[in-house]
């Protein structure tokens, strides 16, 4: 596995930790972060949704920026969650978030992605035990069209609260082909739909040689869209957490370049 010379693309602060965790089991990587994140500006339209809350079966929240922006919304308008209100995130450490703040909070343990969190049992539970099901989705701008589309083949009543925006940082024309032969990087690693974009556009000329490199994904979805802009080789990590990617990497030897 230490074949590996990695890029990290996620944020500044998600991107150090993943890179501690890959540093302790002999794996070089180098941050250069394709997604900062840009809170929405304060509307009516969140404040409606969040007095709303009691009313919903289910609240899912897909990110850890969507949890730290959600829950301090919440406490700046002073608005009570029910005790016993069945919350959701799609991975552990969204779920860790919430927890802390005393949400009650499944999430899937095998992966972290829409299809495990729509096959959790507790989410079905929810969604059978009332009549007419709502759920509320705290997201940012756009991503998880699936989760909403299963949802409502369910005969769930979905609602977004969007609640940031993410963008890609302001980084020279060159910066990542030069950062990836520099450092002989022999990886791409994104962690969202979002990111690979990001990837692909500031890549621009020189995209196709960066798709000859190994691109690892969270998602299903996201293996789809890479293939879409010509990656010839992409790994489905099924989740975005540190342990998917290592063991990605564990199955997969590292190219020579």
């Amino acid at each position: 596995m230490t074949g590996w010379r990695v890029l990290l693309t996620r944020p500044a602060q998600e991107s150090a930790a993943l890179a501690a965790t890959l540093a302790e089991q002999g794996i070089y990587s180098s941050s250069l972060p394709l997604l900062a994140i840009e809170a929405l500006s304060e509307s009516a339209e969140q404040h409606a949704l969040l007095a709303d809350l009691p009313r919903y079966s289910a609240v899912i929240v897909v990110s850890k920026p969507a949890a730290r922006l959600g829950l301090d919304l919440l406490g700046r308008y002073q608005l009570s969650v029910p005790a016993q209100q069945s919350w959701f995130s799609v991975g552990a450490a969204t779920a860790q978030i919430l927890r802390e703040h005393g949400r009650q909070v499944f999430y899937p343990e095998e992966a972290d992605d829409s299809e495990a969190l729509l096959a959790l049992p507790p989410l079905q539970q929810a969604l059978a035990a009332s009549a007419d099901p709502r759920v509320l989705i705290l997201r940012g701008e756009g991503g998880r069209e699936l989760l909403a589309e299963r949802l409502r083949g369910q005969g769930a009543q979905v609602d977004y609260l969007p609640l940031y925006r993410r963008v890609l940082p302001d980084y020279p024309s060159a910066a990542l082909i030069e950062r990836v032969r520099a450092e002989r990087l022999n990886a791409l690693v994104v962690s969202s739909g979002q990111g690979l974009l990001h990837l692909h556009e500031l890549a621009a000329d020189a995209w196709p040689e960066l798709a000859r490199l190994p691109v690892f994904v969270p998602s299903p979805r996201v293996a789809e869209m890479a293939r879409a802009v010509g990656a010839y080789s992409v790994v489905d990590c099924r989740g975005a957490s540190a342990a998917a990617l290592l063991a990605a990497l564990q199955t997969q030897p590292a190219p020579d370049l």
